[in-house]
């Protein structure tokens, strides 16, 4: 339908303020990147607690995920949006006047409750009110959002670079939009059907005809709030227990699977460590990496952009099969690549001058590099005036390194951003019943930020132990898995009412499964 293709002006601006949100989450764990190269020189922090400052936010977020979705469904949509923004000026307010390490992951960690919730409550708000043809391109604004946040981010850290105290101003700025939404927030609507499910059917109807405009034909609306009834009336699901039940069990599996594989991609380690891992791979000052810190989230802007465009043509299932595909190579280029720079060596030496490359001498904390005498020395050590944690590219082959780590890093953003960086939350918002669907979502989003707890606090440790190399390998044998799971189990959702998904879960067998995840049942 033409008139549902293009959605009025009212569902642009509320899609917006609800996205701001998104904005919010973006920025606050991409700024990490950046101020946490400062802070550690100011610091002297060790890797450990560089790992816990990265993973506070994270350990917030799973709590704020898990505990949303029973309050979305409590208090609605729409107050939770208002209470995670105030979470998020609370929690950046303690990060900018903290004087402590401790006070700064108490900060971290009230910003992830916040963003815990957004990245629950937003994709599915947005997708219980878009008109199902556009649902996806509206849902994939969000990640939009959030690649814009994180662009915003690097921006902000690359101009406060050489402030002094510049990452205080890093952390003060995500207060701003979170102000803008509150301000927002009297504009708009709660989700229409969180008011069927209250009863207020006239409020729904309202939102709803101010969704589809006034192009469509009333039956459209009626006809809608008919598939809500309808699915309440068959549905008889509304408590955590009721999860278990095969029909909810099935997707909740498939949501959780694909985000436990956006994480275990590791590609938030790009993005939390990617000055640092640049700084690895011979880009030798704190701003040069964090320069290309910016491309790197630039691609993954520009690249979501492209999947806004083509993911309701292409659908979601053919995204994620490309998307797993070339990250696949991306990580296995990349690993190549820190052969050439690192080497293939555990980060475990007993002595510095055991270090042969800048690379992994940097990775020691004990170590610095000088680059006169080609030589890893010991920090403080007396017989070097030029020791330093940056590492210059002299060689050819270093060179031939550092520049294919960069490209193929941004290969491997740009394969994210088309599929695997927006498809879970999508798919999360649309595979679920009504009555279980905030309940089912905040497990999901949970199983995301569990999994990128992990992965955070355990990168920098796995460079020094299984080589840069082999970890970057590892994620890719992790995707490879995912690859075949998705290939299995997901379905295609394009074009459905929210009400029918769920009927591509009936039935038994993973024959059956398959053929419904190919056939997309015409509406």
């Amino acid at each position: 339908m033409a008139a549902a293709n293009r959605p009025p002006k009212f569902v642009y601006f509320v899609v917006f303020c609800i996205t701001i949100g998104g904005l919010l989450f973006g920025y606050d764990t991409g700024v990490i990147s950046g101020a946490l190269v400062v802070i550690k020189d100011d610091w002297h922090l060790t890797n450990t607690q560089q790992e816990f400052i990265v993973g506070g936010t994270t350990l917030g977020a799973i709590v704020g995920g898990l505990f949303s979705g029973y309050f979305a469904d409590r208090w609605g949509r729409r107050v939770i949006t208002c209470l995670s923004s105030i979470v998020f000026i609370v929690g950046a307010l303690i990060m900018t006047f903290s004087s402590h390490y401790s006070v700064l992951i108490a900060g971290r960690v009230v910003v992830g409750l916040a963003v815990g919730a957004a990245s629950m409550v937003v994709p599915i708000y947005i997708g219980e009110l878009a008109p199902k043809e556009v649902r996806g391109r509206l849902v994939t604004l969000n990640v939009l959002a959030i690649t814009g946040g994180q662009l915003i981010a690097y921006l902000i850290a690359w101009a406060l670079a050489d402030v002094h105290n510049g990452w205080r101003w890093m952390f003060a700025v995500s207060a701003f939009p979170a102000v803008v939404q509150l301000c927002c927030l009297p504009w708009l609507p709660e989700s229409p059907r969180v008011l069927i499910r209250r009863g207020q059917e006239e409020k729904a109807r309202a939102i709803l005809r101010r969704v589809y405009g006034s192009k469509v034909p009333e039956s459209l609306v009626e006809d809608e709030l008919a598939s809500v009834h309808q699915s309440m009336r068959t549905e008889n699901a509304s408590k955590y227990r009721d999860l278990l039940r095969t029909i909810n069990l099935r997707p909740l599996l498939v949501a959780c699977m694909l985000q436990l594989m956006q994480q275990f991609s590791g590609f938030n380690t790009a993005m939390y460590y990617s000055a640092t891992i640049l700084k690895m791979a011979g880009f030798s000052s704190t701003k040069s990496a964090t320069q290309f810190s910016i491309a790197i989230a630039a691609t993954n802007m520009i690249m979501t952009i492209v999947a806004i465009l083509i993911i309701d043509r292409f659908g979601r299932r053919r995204l994620l099969l490309v998307s797993f595909v070339g990250m696949i190579v991306g990580l296995v280029l990349l690993g190549i690549a820190f052969i050439f720079i690192v080497g293939l060596v555990k980060i475990t030496k007993d002595s510095c001058v055991e270090y042969v490359k800048c690379g992994a001498c940097a990775l020691d904390d004990r170590c610095r590099w000088s680059p006169g005498s080609m030589i890893c020395a010991n920090e403080g050590n007396s017989m070097y005036g030029d020791l330093t944690t940056s590492c210059e590219s002299i060689t050819t082959r270093d060179k031939a390194g550092t520049w294919m780590a960069l490209a193929s890093l941004i290969f491997y953003v740009a394969l994210y951003a088309v599929g695997l960086g927006n498809v879970p939350w999508l798919v999360q918002s649309e595979i679920f019943a009504q009555g279980i669907r905030s309940k089912a979502g905040s497990i999901a989003t949970a199983t995301n930020w569990t999994s990128n707890f992990i992965v955070s606090v355990t990168f920098l440790t796995m460079t020094l132990h299984i080589t840069a190399s082999g970890t970057f390998w590892l994620y890719a044998g992790i995707l490879l898995v995912g690859l075949c799971l998705v290939y299995l189990f997901v379905p295609e959702t394009k074009g459905l009412k929210l009400e029918d998904v769920q009927q591509l879960f009936m039935g038994g067998g993973i024959r059956a499964y398959r053929k419904k995840a190919n056939v997309v049942p015409k509406t």
